[in-house]
């Protein structure tokens, strides 16, 4: 008797004949880039070095394209925002010691933003490994143990016949939801040696579903049908599972309002009569959603920025829906549905009551009425101008990569993204030079689309390295440096906690000139023509650098 799946394990022809007959001159780098495109990888990012170059040798061998970055940081971020882009495991190709750990800060974004990230990097030879003090070049006690309290999952492989499998089994950890990034760490003289092993044909990597339990959805939906004021607070996770169109079919069909935090940005459409926007640090928002009765938190942990940095006490029953088990009801008392946000859902839709409730738009209107009139009277005319003048100047199908920097601040609460996965930032680990590099990454993703970066001039000085990568590779991105000449946000908080600022001032380049030194054309722009001046350059193909010498205001807290 013949089973189906007997039929899929017996080799094709040609895979017969690729394994009897390998091409000459393989190593173990081949499998590393052979199993990549069987797992369906088409683009790689990364930094050679001297461990790794088993690898890079393997490259030029494959269909892979290569974007080498100058920093292997910067790498890490134009991965994490290919896979934003994509939802694909973009590949992070990286050499040992140093090279690997400067990718941490970028590998802690990616995890924080659940951006599946599969990072790949050269270790000392076999000999060396076990934490004996060899003295190798680059070596570590134990380099993985760097990693593991940062990615979803650590691969040590020690032989060439465990690449495949390792490789694959990292791909499906990276993909199955919560998204986020993995670490596979090679030898360099696994990736050196000739390889006996056949041309890598068929790999299989399906991610896991994580389907929500029925009993948890039926109890959930149930007090959703009975609320008298339901409320919802949509994540990144929303974002991350495609479930935006779900989001927005359960909450008319509740009539129930939605916030969407920084990271669920486009998650629910912004003028929709329903919406409350993206101010969720606004205390007029708090005051709302502590007065809903039942509140549904889909791809949300409710963390720092999200619950208004914890002044957020909620007086009604709070249903929180997350893919990441270590954030379930870890803020809040919940009833806690461990599931993806696309499938939890649809369990939903098809099990709630729909509900009436004429005036819910209208108590939407009242509360964005008053976080416009607080705002209104702070008297930061300049702010929203530079804002609004962004948003016009990009298309409305641009994706836009935000460092932290004030204007991103501003954006958190009052950018519309004009739908999902079209405005990311670095709020998830918070560190500074993510919106360049990321910009990239996400041009590679998508040559067709003109890309926004924004920066501070703080923030640029990490990554003003990669103008040489934009350029080698031509790459679509416009970058917006907001110049207000050091670390604008640091010298208000210390200002306003201390009286005076340290530490906070730069002595930074001419931006333009700096730009064009790479052959990037750069422009000098005043908030009067930043509309135009990155409308032109958004237009125009190819790299570009905006500089907009301006000193910007944050709004007012309002959890102090």
């Amino acid at each position: 008797m013949t089973h189906d799946h007997d039929l899929e394990l017996r080799p094709t022809p040609a895979q017969t004949e690729a394994a009897l007959n390998p091409p000459p001159g393989r190593n173990g780098g081949d499998l590393v880039v052979e199993t990549l495109a069987g797992l369906g990888a088409t683009t790689v990012f990364g930094l050679p070095g001297q461990h790794a170059l088993g690898m890079f040798d393997a490259l030029r061998r494959s269909d892979l394209r290569y974007f080498g970055l100058r920093v292997e940081n910067n790498a890490g971020f134009a991965a994490d925002a290919y896979g934003r882009i994509t939802g694909e495991a973009a590949p992070l190709l990286l050499s040992t010691g140093p090279g690997a750990l400067t990718s941490l800060a970028a590998l802690q974004e990616a995890a924080a933003a659940s951006a599946p990230v599969l990072a790949i990097s050269s270790q000392i030879p076999t000999a060396g490994l076990g934490g004996g003090r060899h003295g190798y070049l680059h070596e570590l006690p134990d380099q993985a143990a760097s990693f593991r309290g940062v990615v979803k999952s650590v691969h040590t492989v020690r032989t060439q016949s465990q690449i495949p499998s390792a490789v694959a089994a990292a791909w499906k950890s990276a993909l199955t939801a919560p998204h986020g990034p993995v670490w596979v760490e090679i030898p360099q003289d696994v990736l050196l040696a000739k390889t006996p092993v056949p041309v890598v044909t068929a790999v299989d990597a399906t991610p896991d579903a994580l389907p929500p339990r029925p009993e948890l959805t039926a109890v959930a939906a149930d007090l959703l049908s009975r609320a008298a004021r339901p409320a919802i607070i949509a994540g990144g996770g929303v974002v991350r599972a495609d479930a935006s169109g779900k989001l927005r079919q359960l909450a008319e069909t509740l009539q129930a309002p939605v916030v969407t935090t920084p990271g669920g940005k486009g998650a629910f459409p912004w003028q929709h009569p329903l919406s409350l926007q993206s101010w969720i640090e606004d205390r007029h928002t708090t005051d709302f959603l502590e007065d809903a009765d039942v509140v549904l938190v889909v791809g949300s942990g409710l963390g720092e920025l999200s619950s208004n940095y914890h002044t957020f006490r909620p007086r009604g029953r709070l249903i929180q829906i997350e893919a990441d088990l270590g954030k379930l009801e870890s803020n809040h008392p919940a009833l806690g549905i461990h599931a993806d946000a696309r499938l939890a859902l649809q369990a939903l839709l098809e099990t709630v009551s729909p509900r009436e409730d004429a005036g819910a738009p209208e108590r939407v209107r009242a509360v964005l009425a008053k976080v416009a009139d607080r705002i209104a009277a702070q008297e930061l005319t300049l702010e929203q101008d530079v804002l609004a003048s962004v948003r016009k100047a990009l298309p409305a199908d641009s994706p836009s990569f935000w460092d932290m920097t004030i204007l991103a601040y501003w954006a958190w609460s009052a950018f519309d993204a004009k739908g999902p996965n079209r405005m990311h930032s670095a709020q998830g680990a918070g560190g500074l030079g993510y919106g360049f590099p990321a910009a990239l990454g996400a041009a590679a993703a998508d040559p067709t689309t003109p890309v926004l970066a924004v920066s501070g001039d703080g923030g640029a000085l990490y990554s003003v390295a990669e103008l040489a990568t934009a350029r080698q590779y031509d790459l679509n991105v416009t970058w917006l440096i907001v110049d207000d000449g050091g670390y604008g946000i640091l010298r208000e908080y210390m200002t306003d906690a201390f009286g005076e600022a340290t530490g906070t001032e730069l002595t930074r380049p001419d931006y333009v000139s700096l730009a064009e030194s790479f052959g990037v054309p750069g422009i000098r722009t005043t908030p009067e023509t930043l509309e135009s001046d990155l409308t032109k350059a958004l237009g125009s193909p190819g790299p570009s650098v905006v500089v907009l010498p301006a000193v910007l205001r944050m709004f007012a807290p309002t959890h102090l």
